[in-house]
């Protein structure tokens, strides 16, 4: 059935409309969001559908019922609202406070409290996680644990909807997530339907089920949070700078600010050969910015921001089973910073590490690459190697001195594992169990880093500017760095 049915609602206050023909619905046991910018009229449409401000024109209807049509104590019957400022004029309990929420079922002159009132407010306290200290006076709970006594009293009125103004607002992060997670799995399991106002754009696009945005009181989008949380589209509303992301764990956009310097796209400083340090154990690139980077190294994989790059020498016998960890010590005993580092290791000796700077003439790149062929396979017949860890053996660094969208880091993967291909078939570098010609290696790493500065590089493509720098730079560099190896060490 249809929980809240809006159509061509006008209103405001003092006659002045603040909303102009808003239309929608909401079905039992959804998770409905209102998002807009201030004035926007969220607030008021919240107050419309409670009963508690009047409606110029159009209709609202709960149910197969015109909001109209209900009494107040009906009304509460069926809705319940909590507000972003729930407060008490009185001194009262835990349990006192979410005790009046049974009001609304209350009935003659002489209103007793039943077994029923108290099994609802026990369970509605249970729910919330409030139960422990229901003899305490409100008074003196924190912030969070008070929005959560205001969340019991609006459910102990059993309301089919619920109706919420910020409800996170001023709360901490664990109570806003404890909150949100609550009301989501009461709209799973219980079919309550929740419409609620929301301030934080991504806390909307992961807890709702659809979004209603509002403009000058007007609607712009109903839809999904998919649908409704576009980067165009918030931009335009919100007036800001924004850059749409997904979130890592589950389907829902992200939301992320851009100050005005991120907009920027100039800047001298740029990653060059003069960075990279060659050491017994490792090699070091240290950069004189943060730079954007994904990458499959040991540490500081997948995508992230980082200044500090380590390919680290380990024997071919190394084996440990906390490898990750055992990194990282040895990466603050170099008196570096794990957090804000990528790092990698390799069997092959340091001294066969061949690195080098590609000029175009709007951006550069560095690539630097260490290459042994001793574990070499052809990944058409990888089924035929047993599953055996050993040491990085083709590790590949890549730095731009430029901006790369999406598609170029990821283009850039393609394009630099397609001239390493090529790089072990100009040297006829075999795969010693079948007799093939390799592909690459059983552990090769890649790092795709970009300094997010100067030349905007939207593609990486093998005929693209950028795709022929990687194309040539990971090509030579590869095929020096394993030439080297052969002669010094043909094992590696």
């Amino acid at each position: 059935m249809t929980s809240i049915k809006v159509e061509n609602l006008f209103g405001g206050y003092s006659g002045e409309p603040v909303l102009t023909d808003v239309s929608f619905t909401v079905e039992q046991g959804e998770f409905f969001g209102i998002l807009g910018p201030n004035g926007s009229g969220k607030t008021t449409l919240l107050k419309m559908i409670s009963g508690v401000l009047p409606f110029l024109k159009g209709s609202i209807f709960v149910g197969d019922r015109s909001i109209q049509s209900f009494s107040a104590k009906e009304l509460a019957q069926v809705i319940a609202v909590l507000s972003q400022h729930s407060s008490q004029a009185f001194s009262y309990t835990v349990k006192e406070t979410v005790a009046l929420g049974r009001y609304a079922h209350k009935k003659g002159l002489f209103q007793t409290w039943s077994q029923k009132d108290e099994e609802v407010v026990q369970e509605v306290m249970q729910w919330t996680g409030i139960e422990k200290f229901q003899e305490q006076s409100l008074e003196f709970l924190s912030g969070g644990e008070k929005q959560r006594v205001f969340l019991a009293q609006a459910l102990a009125q059993e309301p089919e909807i619920l109706l919420l103004d910020e409800p996170t607002n001023h709360l901490d992060l664990s109570y806003q997530k404890d909150l949100l997670d609550l009301l989501h799995k009461w709209t799973r399991e219980k079919g309550l339907t929740i419409i609620s106002i929301f301030h934080d754009i991504n806390l909307a696009g992961l807890y709702c089920d659809r979004i209603l945005l509002l403009e000058d009181g007007k609607v712009i989008k109903n839809d999904t949070p998919k649908d409704v949380l576009t980067e165009n589209t918030i931009q335009q509303v919100f007036k800001t700078k924004i850059e749409m992301h997904q979130h890592p764990k589950v389907p829902a956009p992200l939301m992320v600010l851009l100050p005005d310097d991120a907009l920027e796209n100039g800047g001298t400083e740029e990653v060059t050969e003069n960075h990279v340090g060659v050491f017994d154990d490792y090699i070091l690139l240290q950069s004189p910015m943060m730079l954007k980077t994904m990458s499959s190294g040991v540490i500081g994989s997948g995508i992230g921001w980082y200044n500090t790059f380590i390919n680290r020498y380990v024997d071919k016998s190394y084996h440990s089973r906390n490898y990750r960890e055992e990194l990282k010590r040895f990466v603050v005993e170099e008196g570096l910073d794990p957090s804000n580092t990528v790092g990698m290791m390799t069997a092959v000796k340091m001294e066969n590490v061949q690195y080098k700077q590609y000029l175009d003439k709007d951006f550069s790149i560095l690539v630097v690459v260490t290459a042994g062929v001793g574990n070499a396979v052809d990944v058409s017949r990888s089924v035929e190697h047993p599953f055996v860890y050993r040491p990085g053996t083709i590790n590949t660094w890549i730095i731009v001195n430029g901006r790369l969208s999406e598609e170029a880091f990821i283009q850039s993967i393609i394009t630099a594992t397609e001239a390493k291909v090529k790089a072990l078939a100009e040297l006829q570098i075999p795969d010693q169990e079948t007799g093939t010609i390799a592909t690459g290696t059983s552990t090769d790493s890649i790092l795709i880093a970009a300094t997010q500065k100067g030349k905007y590089q939207e593609f990486a493509g093998t005929i693209t500017p950028l795709g022929k720098l990687i194309g040539k730079g990971v090509y030579e560099c590869t095929l020096e760095a394993i030439q080297k190896s052969l002669k010094r060490s043909p094992d590696l």
